[in-house]
């Protein structure tokens, strides 16, 4: 495994997801960059236990590394100074689809806090909903989904930079905070749509 700190901080939220019981939706993860830009990132998708493919709740998580960011960390790591610290920067988006009527954003936004647990020194600030229309061909029996996200940034501190195993306690509210959130947004009064059966083969 490369000995990064993008990567010790994708490895310490697996084990928090993975200890919070949540399911990764393993056709869904992507480790991107950014060819013309150098920004890396990571993309990955989790739910509940059970609740199949695809599931009605579910979190997609991106960390980005930005390639200033890369620069600072290289600075640090040969012993150069740098102007700020090297950081990630953070989306949480919280899905849930399959629904058979339009959602009521109002209910969702009840449901969820403002803010994320701290993660380090900072916390995830939530945004506005989205309602998105899904169509078949035809333009009937149309498919509801909304999201909601989080967004912020992860900065490390000369602990986290010096020993990337500090990262799992900065980041060990998240899996249990995720995890609650999708049971709480799985019992919304919404109207789901009948799930998918795949047809026999012969």
């Amino acid at each position: 495994m490369l000995d990064h700190v993008f990567t010790d901080a994708i490895g310490a939220l697996r084990e928090v997801f993975e200890a919070a019981m949540l399911e990764r939706q393993a056709f869904e993860e992507r480790f991107q960059m950014d060819f013309l830009l150098g920004d890396v990132s990571w993309e990955t998708t989790y739910g509940l236990p059970g609740e199949g493919l695809p599931p009605r709740v579910r979190a997609d998580i991106t960390l980005e590394w930005p390639t200033w960011a890369q620069t600072a960390y290289r600075n640090w790591y040969i012993g150069e100074q740098f102007d700020e610290p090297p950081r990630i920067e953070i989306e949480i988006v919280l899905r849930v689809q399959g629904l058979a009527a339009s959602p009521d954003p109002r209910a969702m936004l009840d449901a969820l806090p403002e803010t994320s647990p701290p993660i380090g020194n900072e916390c995830l600030t939530r945004s506005g909903p989205t309602v998105e229309t899904i169509f078949e061909t035809t333009l009937d029996d149309p498919e509801y989904a909304i999201e909601v996200s989080y967004e912020g940034i992860y900065e490390f501190d000369e602990e986290a930079l010096a020993d990337g195993a500090s990262l799992d306690k900065h980041f060990a509210s998240m899996g249990g905070w995720i995890s609650s959130t999708l049971v709480r947004l799985g019992d919304l009064k919404y109207q789901y749509r009948p799930p998918e059966v795949e047809a026999d083969e012969d």
